[in-house]
């Protein structure tokens, strides 16, 4: 049992790291570094995404909105989503539920982890999109032993998320300095400077930001999978409606040519 719950918590969620170099003031909110938004238009990635979120994100979220064969939709086969990314007894038709009991999530997290569906629609903020936010998020985990996961995140302070994607990034922690407060010189703040690598992971840096960029994708595409053909219908009726307009135009010159 303790195994199994330490697994869950550390699949519990999704993490981000690499900020800009400009110092930020613990516990502050840090500037949303900008997601890259072609990724949402390249299949490859949001495939790749889609199988991050099912090895590191469904084991405690849902995407109860969401069905497995939906996929096909960026280009995997129902063969391919058996194969790859459903577990023995869910259907290709099913919604994809967390592996994780609502209840023993409860228990043992105090809530429920939430579904992760509109996840990327749902953060928007003044500083960017919900996918800016997600991208920054989940690349400024760190170490801290003294939170009750072990982990924290720039982006979120005092998370009660653990991060998900440890293995992928390794286990970096947050290096701070003290320095005088721009508004009262008689006082100090901590400051973040940069972060310290302690065990490599997986993933290189750049490996880990364009793995995290394809979740995050996936998660985007998610929220709105027919965001792209209505784009492209959107596009076709301003098409119609102009050389309606133009038809339109010439037809009424032509019936009133005669008329002084």
């Amino acid at each position: 049992m303790i195994k199994r719950f330490a697994h869950l918590i550390t699949s519990l969620a999704l993490g981000l790291a690499l900020i800009s170099p400009v110092a930020h003031a613990a516990g502050d909110t840090i500037a949303w570094d900008k997601f890259p938004v072609e990724k949402v238009k390249d299949t490859a990635a949001l495939q790749n995404g889609a199988k991050l979120f099912v090895n590191y994100c469904l084991n405690c979220h849902s995407a109860a909105f969401m069905r497995y064969n939906r996929m096909r939709d960026i280009g995997l086969t129902e063969e391919q989503i058996k194969a790859n990314l459903m577990f023995a007894t869910t259907k290709v038709g099913d919604t994809m539920q967390a592996a994780i009991d609502p209840k023993q999530a409860k228990d043992w997290l105090g809530a429920t982890p939430p579904d992760l569906t509109l996840i990327a629609r749902s953060r928007a903020g003044h500083q960017g999109s919900g996918a800016d936010y997600l991208y920054t998020y989940l690349r400024t985990y760190y170490r801290d032993e003294t939170k009750a996961t072990g982990w924290n995140n720039l982006a979120f302070p005092s998370v009660g998320m653990p991060h998900a994607l440890w293995e992928l990034q390794g286990v970096r922690r947050a290096v701070y300095a003290e320095e005088k407060d721009a508004h009262d010189p008689a006082k100090t703040v901590h400051v973040f400077k940069s972060f310290e690598q302690v065990t490599p992971g997986k993933l290189s840096a750049q490996e880990y930001d364009n793995a995290v960029a394809d979740l995050v994708a996936f998660l985007q595409w998610m929220g709105e999978p027919a965001a792209g053909l209505r784009v492209q219908l959107g596009v076709i009726v301003l098409l119609f409606l102009s050389i309606l307009t133009f038809i339109a135009w010439r037809l009424n010159a032509a019936f009133w040519k005669d008329i002084k």
